[in-house]
Formats: structure tokens, sequence, C-alpha cells
């Protein structure tokens, strides 16, 4: 029979009501009174007892009692992305020290999942389709929702936005200062807005450094790294090959390199590239990514998820982070 908060307090000695109270963690985790009026003896013999018995709460009951699932969903477009993956982990170790337990929808439509799973708060990373933002807002009456998008509004959801500046036009800027041959590796499917911001930054740096936009210089990939790879390698294998690459993510980037070191060319001396992320990934590497983002996004997002789980009557606003050129070995400063 799986044991009960009754067996607990009749183990312990207690009342049902001290059980409750102790294992909510109301009581304090350090075995503190915490203005409970429980008294540290007490609780140790609580949490001796339930771990003895082998007691684990009923989460949908105390969902109910509590409004609460002590669930943060993280809709993420591409799991194998290290943007994702650097959110998740972020995610993952700020939610286990709040007792919180993170839930990834890996490239799965966010749109039918949110029929299907309540959480306390749901983050999503790709609403670019036309009705998204009237699906959002909807559905942000009934759950809390993050949104990251560069161009929406709070609707009732919270927004993540990346203030991108001229970010990219810098990183454009650096390559063309030293190379005249450089290619651009985009994504197939993204949003206009998305579009006007990474190829736009491509097509000015171009012409401010009198190039001529060439279209078999840009390659476009699916959202997996073997795509990118494909797209890096077909540049790179030119007799007129590029010498420098802005990607527009940081894993095209890391796969333009791979496909670099594939054809035995040298980075940065015989191809420079770019990415965009600011990903832990891309900064470890052999040798380290020159990329495009904001620096400590993932723990802050990490730490802004939690506090919408956590005080879900706060008003939906805007988190920005602000983006920077920043320079490492597969780009270096002249």
């Amino acid at each position: 029979m799986r044991p009960t908060i009754k067996s607990v307090a009749a183990a312990a000695g207690v009342s049902t009501a001290t059980v409750s109270y102790v294992l909510s963690g109301r009581s304090g985790k350090d075995g503190s009174r915490s203005g409970s009026g429980v008294a540290p003896a007490t609780v140790l013999r609580v949490q001796e007892a339930a771990l003895a018995l082998g007691y684990r709460p009923n989460q949908s009951a105390r969902a109910i009692r509590t409004g609460r699932t002590n669930l943060l969903m993280l809709s993420l477009t591409m799991i194998s992305d290290p943007w994702a993956l650097d959110v998740s982990r972020a995610v993952g170790t700020a939610a286990a020290r709040r007792g919180i337990t993170p839930m990834i929808l890996a490239d799965t439509d966010w749109r039918v999942a949110l029929k299907r799973q309540n959480a306390d708060v749901t983050f999503i990373d790709g609403a670019d389709e036309p009705g998204d933002v009237e699906l959002l807002a909807q559905a942000a009456r009934l759950q809390r929702l993050v949104v990251f998008s560069d161009t929406m509004e709070p609707e009732g959801f919270d927004v993540v936005r990346p203030v991108v500046g001229s970010s990219c036009d810098l990183a454009v800027e650096h390559l063309t200062a030293r190379h005249r041959r450089v290619a651009c590796l985009i994504s197939s499917a993204p949003s206009m807005s998305t579009l006007d911001i990474l190829l736009g930054a491509y097509t000015r740096g171009l012409a401010k450094a009198g190039l001529e936009y060439r279209d078999d210089y840009v390659e476009a990939y699916d959202r997996d790294g073997l795509s990118a790879f494909d797209a890096a390698f077909r540049l790179l294998q030119r007799a007129d090959r590029p010498t420098a690459i802005y990607a527009t993510t940081d894993f095209a980037a890391i796969a333009a390199i791979h496909a670099a070191q594939r054809l035995q060319l040298r980075i940065p001396e015989d191809v420079e590239v770019i990415g965009i992320g600011n990903t832990t990934e891309g900064e470890r590497m052999t040798p380290s990514l020159t990329t495009v983002g904001p620096e400590g996004f993932f723990d802050g997002l990490a730490a802004f998820l939690l506090d919408r789980a956590e005080n879900p009557d706060v008003p939906a606003g805007i988190l920005e982070f602000p983006w920077k050129l920043i320079v490492r070995d597969s780009a270096p400063s002249a």
C-alpha cells in the first residue's frame, strides 16, 4: 500500500497538518522554524519518517490545492542547437534548486502541446507564423507564457527580446575589413523580421564595403547540424571559395568550422567564421567561435522563468538582452 500523510504522521508521532506543512517545504530547508512554529527536531523526525516509508507527495492533489503544477515547460525549436542546450541546462540547474521540474518539448509544435499540458510557465522560442500572436494571447488567459521574439509585444504573455542593434552589422564589417569573398549561411525558413535583421546586416555590410552581393555565396540550411554542414561544405568546395563566412546561428557557424576542417582548411588563416548566439559550445570549442549575442543570457532567462512560475500574478512585460560582437579565435581582431 502506498504510504500516506497519515502513515507518516503516525510514524513521526505528529499531526497530519504538521507533516503536510513540513513536506511542503514551508518549514525551511535547513530545518529552521521559519516562522512556522515547527521545531527543527520535529522537522527532521517527519523527514526521516517520510524517507523510511518511501512517501512521495501526490502532485495532482497539490496542484489542485495550490493552483500550481511545479512544472516548467520549454518549447525549443531545435533541441540539438547549442543555444537550446544552453537554455535547458541553465533552466534545469536553476529549477532543481527551487523544487520545479522542467519539461522539454523537443522539436514539438507548441501550438498542440499547450492544449494538452499545463505548466506554471511555458517558454516558447519559435512563434513566427501568422496568427501566433492571437493564439498566444488566447492561451495566456489560462497559463503563463514567455515568448522569445524580436518583434512581439506583450499581449498577456511575457516577451524575451534580443536587442540586436547594430551588432550583426558589426559582425559583417569585421569580416569585410579583411576579406573580399564573404559568404552567408542562413536558415531556410526564417521569419520576415529575422530575415530583415540577419540577412539585412549581410547585404548592408557588403554594400558598405563596396562588395557585390552574390546569390552563389548565400547558402540556406534547415534546422539541423548536418544540413548546415552540407551548406558550408558546398561553399568551401568552390574554386573561388569564400575566405570568410557569416553564419546566422552558432550551430551553423560550428558546422562551417567542421566543414573547413574536413577540407583541411585552417581557421582562421584560410577562412574566418562568425556565428550568432554566444553559446557555451562556441566559446569552449577549438578554435573558439567569434559570435554575436548577449552576455549572461541563459542564467538571466532561467531566473526570469522561475520568477514568473512562482509569481503568476506579476503583469506581463518585456525582458531585454543587449547584443554585442564577441571576438574570439575563429575571426580575430586585426
